[in-house]
């Protein structure tokens, strides 16, 4: 059952004033507005439980990973109906997205436990070295301390309050302080009350996680701004991102802001692949631009391919497919209302045509296509941003040189995507140095809408992509995020840390 009350340090506390849910169907529900008060209680005791959590076992934290998961696989069917309601997200969806978000918790237990996280390092004394003795010295990564986690509108589960950066702080050490998402409030309460269970039955202090409801950005800034939070994780739009990485850089003691702020992961098929398969690449790509109405930060928004006939399969494979695909509806109204801004500005732009423009309920949103010649592309900054939303542009390049010089013009990304055959290999090689220097993953003859929670994934890339192109937000590798090498001297065996 629903509270409607702010979870802090194990507390179910109430607010002065509340806010009403907006679900996409079912009842709408009450819940309070956290305030600074609640911020500092929450961060405060976050930092008392820091002085026990901070110095747990990896085996103690694999242990409550492990029960996180329990409780929210036990709690399935509630979490289910409400996200259903709250985002208009269909069922199979959320429970997918459930089986992501607890397999995260699982892994990163396996992961911990492993012990390869720690990144552990050794260089024993050498006393009798000439000119000068070596010391002992110890090198391992320790938590940093408490957490503050934004939630994501896009993903209530997989990047919300236990999602990534909440498993990936736990793992690490540090205590977690989650600003929920008002877009699903009820969603985040639910999987808030696993997280207190878990915490209770394993015995962890109260303090170890929190969450507080919002609609609004004084708890935002009051969590960013709180002298005890030692890092940041964020997943959003890079208008609210870049304002809360500012807020972090210009505190007295700037504190690292982890956000990943949207991409449009462009995709360039090369001349082979689109003569042998222009069309199939065309239909792919439609299906991947329109998956849970575009509302995925890997959404493959641009798809670069040279001027011809066989651009022309492709074109028409895309606009077939996408005319064909019904309207959806979008997470909030708010989400819609950006995402036909955003079509109607890039329909105003220079040299633009727009293949599919379908009409839409004012929560949905229907696909849009556009197409643009490589020179008009290059000359249009406008055309560069995301779009939030079932939205696509081809660029029409006139030969594989301007094809480099678009590689070599776009901003920061998450992914970007090489369509090649092996004749394409020539081409391909003088565009891979350029775009792995723009994205965190590059992926050959795929879509990048899905993102593979394992060892190996980079879940980031440069700016504007993300605020920390040297980490990931998916993947085992994202709890380096909230840890920092310490090195220990000639430190009595019995004063280090128990991995040590």
């Amino acid at each position: 059952m629903l509270t409607g009350k702010h979870l802090i340090a194990g507390e179910w506390t109430e607010g002065e004033a509340s806010f009403t849910s907006d679900p996409a169907h079912g009842p709408a529900h009450a819940f309070a507005v956290g305030s600074p008060a609640h911020v500092d209680a929450a961060v405060r005791a976050a930092e008392e439980a820091f002085t026990t959590f901070g110095w747990s076992s990896s085996t103690g934290r694999a242990a409550l990973l492990r029960r996180i998961a329990d409780e929210i696989d036990a709690r399935g069917d509630a979490i289910t109906k409400i996200g259903c309601q709250e985002t208009g997200l269909p069922e199979a969806r959320l429970q997918g997205e459930r089986g992501r978000t607890v397999g995260q918790l699982r892994l990163f237990a396996d992961h911990i436990e492993q012990g390869s996280h720690l990144d552990l390092r050794h260089d024993p004394a050498m006393p009798d070295r000439a000119p000068l003795p070596r010391p002992e010295l110890r090198m391992i990564q320790r938590p940093l301390g408490p957490v503050a986690v934004f939630g994501a509108s896009n993903f209530p589960l997989a990047f919300s309050v236990a999602g990534g950066d909440t498993a990936a702080a736990l793992a690490a050490g540090c205590p977690v302080v989650v600003k929920g998402h008002p877009a699903h409030p009820g969603t985040g309460e639910i999987i808030a009350q696993a997280i207190d269970a878990a915490i209770k039955a394993t015995g962890n202090p109260a303090g170890t996680f929190s969450l507080i409801q919002s609609d609004g950005i004084a708890v935002g800034t009051a969590l960013v701004q709180h002298p005890l939070i030692r890092a940041v994780g964020f997943t959003g739009s890079q208008r609210a991102g870049r304002a809360l990485f500012d807020l972090c850089a210009q505190r007295e003691e700037p504190i690292p802001f982890f956000g990943e702020l949207g991409s449009v992961n462009p995709m360039f098929v090369l001349p082979q692949a689109a003569a042998a398969r222009g069309a199939d690449i065309g239909g792919g790509w439609a299906g991947s631009l329109t998956m849970g109405a575009g509302q995925f930060c890997t959404n493959p928004g641009i798809a670069v391919v040279i001027d011809g006939p066989d651009a022309d399969a492709m074109q028409a494979a895309a606009q077939t497919a996408l005319s064909e695909t019904a309207e959806q509806t979008m997470l909030t109204n708010d989400i819609a209302d950006a995402y036909r801004k955003g079509v109607t500005q890039i329909a105003a732009e220079t040299g633009v045509t727009r293949l599919v423009n379908k009409d839409s309920e004012p929560r949905c949103a229907a696909p849009n296509l556009f197409v643009v010649s490589g020179d008009d592309w290059l000359a249009d900054d406008t055309l560069h941003k995301e779009v939030f939303g079932p939205a696509g542009i081809i660029v029409r390049a006139r030969d594989t040189a301007q094809m480099l010089d678009i590689a070599g013009k776009i901003e920061g990304q998450l992914t970007c995507t090489l369509h090649m055959d092996a004749g394409d290999s020539t081409v391909a090689r003088t565009l891979v140095p350029v775009l792995e220097r723009k994205a965190g993953r590059l992926l050959a003859n795929g879509f990048p809408t899905g993102v593979e929670v394992c060892d190996s994934m980079v879940h980031g890339g440069p700016y504007p992509a993300s605020t920390n192109f040297g980490a990931t937000s998916v993947g085992t590798l994202s709890i380096r995020r909230f840890l920092r090498p310490v090195c220990y001297q000639n430190i009595p065996t019995d004063l280090l840390p128990e991995e040590v």
